[in-house]
């Protein structure tokens, strides 16, 4: 981090006295200081249209937008960070937007239409090189540079996951590693044997079988994340380098992959794809918080949530076949990132500094949206951590030596193909193409819209 000198501080000062500090965008038509502040009954709240704060002072009104995805608990405590934060910044007025992964991001793409996207947007990697693509982020570096964002107890190599073309357009709000939530007491209780750290993709068949003799099922592997995460494990990867094609050309990987999938789904180890599609993904609606699912595999930080939900004692495994190829990777569990059409992009900064740095805020989080990038933050809550929470932590640390390196973030059109590559998934279960079929139909469809980024 560059430290501010005071000839910049000065500068900045006086910037900040002779313009007019303004509101983000919007609707309701409160100006920064009369805008409501967010409620945990609501839900979204509309965009705001353009609100002006007074000018000639820091502590004019400000209105912020912030936006996020998830489930109730959540909501529930970002919205104490935002209490936190008004708090502490009484000239601040923060407008919630948030919904479940899917609906999210269905709303921000007519808002980014309209440049009409909130302040601070939370970013996932396989949307950033879409948005930043677009120019609808801000270059994060120069609120480093300034100081405003504070990273002198961040590593340079946390912050690199949110680059795209050199320029920081997502700040990292969270290491994670995938991660199997497991349910080891359900497996005592019907007399199967307890993997450990080192259980393959064959491993998990077996206790599926055996669960399912039980009338018991296992967790399913969410398609755009985890057929990635097994290419990896054969020295492949999902996009070629440059982002103009597929990474891998052999369909074998495709073929392999999904007849160990459709043999799962076809034996009734899986939740079936219209119950599923009842779902929206919270923690709260999983197959292991009734008992029905020995597992559940996503994110690490997804376990707090999961655990919290189900009420009893869960385990955290590494995902089957990691440590083939060495296919586990650390990422950013998710970003906070600055609209480009912002009009209080200091402000939002100064939000995501906040964030990332404050102890009170980080007492509240808990390294729910994976363990804190700051060393000095994680240090501060390691007395305070749940033994659940200590898990997460703990296994974040051991996936930190047992991992390589990340692939690139996904390249323009990854949420395309990852909409091709989930419908021809489902085609696979619902029997309306063979896996041989569906291999070939989505390598020439995906082939077809990552050659668009060739320059």
């Amino acid at each position: 981090m560059k430290i501010k000198q005071n000839a910049i501080a000065l500068l900045t000062l006086s910037l900040a006295l002779g313009l007019s500090a303004c509101g983000s965008s919007g609707n309701n038509g409160n100006n920064g200081g009369n805008a409501a502040s967010p409620s945990a009954s609501g839900g979204s709240s509309a965009p705001a249209s353009s609100a002006s704060a007074s000018s000639g002072s820091s502590d004019a009104p400000v209105t912020l937008r912030v936006a996020w995805w998830g489930g109730q608990s959540r909501h529930d405590y970002t919205l104490k960070v935002i209490d936190l934060y008004e708090q502490k910044h009484p000239n601040v007025k923060i407008e919630a937007e948030y919904a479940a992964f899917d609906d999210y991001w269905k709303k921000l793409a007519p808002q980014a239409a309209a440049n009409q996207l909130p302040d601070v947007i939370q970013m996932d990697i396989s949307y950033l090189n879409q948005y930043a693509g677009k120019g609808q982020l801000d270059d994060l570096q120069p609120y480093i540079d300034n100081g405003t964002i504070d990273t002198s107890s961040i590593s340079d190599s946390t912050l690199s996951g949110g680059k795209v073309s050199d320029k920081l357009y997502a700040f990292n709000l969270g290491s994670n590693a995938l991660a199997s939530v497991v349910d080891l007491q359900m497996l005592k209780d019907n007399g199967i044997d307890v993997p450990d750290n080192n259980w393959t993709w064959q491993t998990y068949t077996d206790i599926a079988a055996k669960l399912h003799d039980k009338g018991k099922i296992v967790g399913g592997f969410r398609f755009d994340v985890f057929f990635p995460f097994y290419l990896r494990g054969q020295g492949q990867h999902m996009y070629a380098a440059d982002g103009t094609g597929l990474g891998y050309s052999d369909d074998k990987y495709f073929i392999d992959y999904f007849n160990m999938y459709k043999d799962w789904y076809d034996k009734g180890y899986l939740l079936s794809l219209d119950k599923e599609a009842q779902k929206k993904g919270t923690p709260e609606e999983d197959e292991m918080v009734p008992g029905h699912s020995f597992s559940s595999n996503g994110w690490s930080n997804q376990y707090i949530l999961l655990s919290d939900a189900v009420k009893r004692p869960l385990d955290i495994l590494p995902i089957p076949g990691w440590n083939d190829n060495k296919a586990l990777f650390l990422k950013p569990s998710m970003y906070f990132s600055i609209a480009s059409g912002s009009k209080v992009k200091e402000e939002a900064a100064k939000f995501i500094d906040f964030w990332v740095n404050d102890i009170d805020a980080n007492k509240i989080i808990m390294g729910e949206r994976g363990v804190p990038v700051s060393t000095k933050v994680q240090e501060a809550l390691k007395p305070d951590l749940s033994p659940e929470q200590a898990k997460v932590f703990d296994y974040v640390a051991w996936a930190a030596e047992n991992s390589s390196e990340m692939d690139p973030p996904n390249p323009v059109g990854a949420t395309e193909v990852d909409a091709l590559l989930k419908s021809y998934a489902e085609s696979i279960l619902y029997k309306k193409n063979t896996v041989e079929e569906a291999a070939a139909k989505f390598r020439k469809e995906a082939e077809q819209i990552l050659a668009k980024n060739k320059k």
